[in-house]
């Protein structure tokens, strides 16, 4: 007797050292109860994931999957230095161009920009690393969510749980989106108004200022190798 074709809708998340835990694990939280869908992670080497300050174990090795309907990038501190990965870059590379929906969250979208997907197309990121996209082409989006295409993007980090529900409401309806948000309670009250650029009282937005200048040379640099590799590796 034939088998019958896997019908399910197959979200990989792409997972890889040193990324921020909750750019995965909020959009994971609200994407794998999508009905009828089967929720795939994946990761450099497979097995565990160092990440945050937490230990994802289990992970499947990214070569071994053949395919997907969405691909999910989480953004993180070594984002762009997996970013100069060119198996890693190769394998985001080679699902996103068979699924439906290419997606990310945070400076994902730097990694997404390194694989060559973002050439002219409008991408959120985190607004202290926004200024990278353009080395890969990309146009930044503000919006905590953002969409060009089939490329579903979200801002930093807590926007990956807005993304998620964006997601969830375009796939499966915004009635599904909604009951899974009521389910988990998301109703955000944050006790300060301090969450963007805009609204932060000035000595906060300095302070925090500071440290990003100390890590943005380095991203900055590692961003112009990865666009360089992009060049060095497209066909003549």
């Amino acid at each position: 007797m034939p088998q019958e074709a896997d019908t399910k809708f197959r979200i990989l998340f792409a997972i890889y050292p040193g990324m921020t835990h909750l750019d995965f694990t909020g959009p994971h939280q609200f994407l794998s109860r999508l009905p009828g869908s089967d929720t795939i992670v994946a990761s450099p080497a497979g097995g565990n994931v160092e990440a945050d300050g937490l230990t994802f174990g289990n992970t499947v090795r990214i070569a071994d999957v053949r395919s997907c309907d969405l691909i999910c990038v989480p953004g993180g501190t070594n984002a762009t230095k997996v970013a100069l990965d060119p198996e890693f870059m190769r394998e985001i590379r080679r699902l996103a161009q068979g699924a439906k929906y290419v997606t990310s969250v945070c400076t994902g979208s730097l990694i997404l920009g390194a694989a060559g997907l973002l050439k002219g197309r409008r991408a959120a990121c985190h607004w202290a690393y926004a200024e990278l996209l353009p080395i890969f082409g990309a146009i930044h989006d503000p919006a905590r969510v953002a969409r060009d295409g089939n490329i579903i993007t979200g801002g930093g980090v807590t926007a990956g749980i807005d993304f998620g529900l964006t997601v969830l409401a375009e796939i499966g309806g915004e009635t599904l989106a909604q009951t899974v948000q009521l389910g988990l309670e998301y109703a955000p009250a944050p006790p300060f108004d301090s969450g963007r650029p805009d609204l932060a009282p000035p000595h906060v937005r300095a302070r925090y200022e500071t440290l990003r200048q100390a890590w943005l040379p380095e991203r900055r640099a590692d961003a112009e190798r990865a666009a360089a590799l992009i060049l060095a590796t497209a066909p003549a």
